[in-house]
């Protein structure tokens, strides 16, 4: 049986922005110096030491998707949605 408190995720949170990409390269440029691995095949998907994310926009409306992911840290996962949410949206 999967323990999901051992990987708290946000789920899908969708955003309507006037620019996605800028709002996306805005996030990438405040992470991209402290990620551990980046991967473009969704999106842009950012791995850090105890906590990830991806991002990508909709190919159908002005909407970019957010889901964050931590190892067994509700509260981080909380802090890392409100501050990427906090750029995109900026």
């Amino acid at each position: 049986m999967l323990n999901y408190s051992l990987f708290p995720s946000s789920g899908e949170i969708n955003s309507k922005l006037d620019h996605p990409k800028a709002a996306i390269d805005r996030v990438f440029l405040a992470y991209e110096a402290a990620a551990e691995n980046i991967d473009y095949t969704d999106g842009i998907s950012m791995e850090f030491a105890d906590w990830r994310f991806n991002l990508r926009s909709s190919n159908t409306e002005p909407v970019v998707r957010l889901n964050v992911e931590s190892r067994g840290d509700e509260a981080l996962m909380q802090e890392k949605i409100t501050a990427i949410l906090a750029l995109l949206r900026g």
